[in-house]
């Protein structure tokens, strides 16, 4: 589970809420039925004229992606794979690396390995994988441009929605209080607009950029550590190499890494 979404989602509602409170607001005000229509149907409308139905068939998916921790290689594994990999490419030769690749979750890295012990050059192999690179990195950034277009439309409608409401509270100008809690009423559709464009739709589409961004990081990370095995790179140079791609602060050496890990798990 994302923690950071649920922290933001709740804190988003808490402060809204709390807000009308100190101002001496109804919670109960927020419960406009006409409103709501007018801003989720009115978004989910505008939404469905923008992209094709292939596409937002993937909304649950990419939703379920912003509240799940991101399925993803950690990059001082991948650096650690390689150097492994590297190794028996050196001892063994590149063909031995074949009965390995079955213990590789990551299927990126089988991918690019198979295509190496296949004997493809270089360029090839580069060209490929790079491709495939690419081609996700553009399904990602279609997925996260829905959310940002939900955003964009989302507080527009909040206007439209509170002129909607404007109008029928000039329409009734004889009883005051009526008409008090009619333009009250009319900038609820406002606060809903304002609301889901800049706390739900646009966080989540950058938070679908961010995901995507770490991901394509490790693929190109790959990406290298297969053409340097190609290339016969020695392990220790293909791990000085990876380890650019992690933090300084993460950047202790991999044999170093492990040593610690076995002296913990001995103690």
């Amino acid at each position: 589970m994302e923690k950071s979404t649920i922290f933001g989602l709740t804190l988003g509602f808490l402060a809204v809420g709390t807000g009308l409170v100190l101002k001496g607001a109804s919670l109960a005000a927020l419960w406009n039925p006409a409103a709501i229509m007018i801003i989720l149907v009115g978004t989910a409308a505008a939404v469905l004229n923008a992209f094709p139905m292939e596409e937002l068939k993937k909304i649950p998916k990419l939703i379920k992606i912003v509240f799940k921790e991101p399925q993803v290689t950690p990059k001082r594994e991948v650096v650690y794979t390689f150097v492994e990999l590297a190794t028996t490419a050196r001892r063994e030769g590149l063909l031995a690396l074949e009965s390995k690749l079955e213990s590789i979750e990551d299927p990126f890295i089988r991918n690019g390995m198979q295509l190496v012990i296949d004997g493809g050059d270089a360029e090839y192999v580069r060209s490929l994988l790079e491709e495939e690179i690419y081609a996700t990195e553009e399904r990602h950034r279609a997925g996260a441009l829905i959310f940002t277009q939900a955003g964009t439309y989302a507080p527009t409608l909040g206007v439209l929605g509170a002129v909607v409401g404007l109008i029928a509270a000039l329409g009734n100008l004889t009883d005051i209080e009526k008409l008090g809690h009619s333009i009250a009423a009319a900038f609820v559709a406002t606060l809903l607009g304002i609301f889901t464009g800049y706390v739900l739709w646009h966080p989540i589409a950058n938070k679908l950029k961010r995901i995507s961004k770490k991901e394509m990081e490790i693929k190109q990370m790959i990406v290298e550590g297969v053409l340097a095995i190609q290339a016969g790179t020695s392990p220790m140079a293909i791990e000085q190499m990876l380890m650019v791609y992690l933090p300084v602060s993460e950047r202790k050496p991999e044999r170093e890494e492990r040593n610690v890990q076995e002296a913990q798990g001995a103690a």
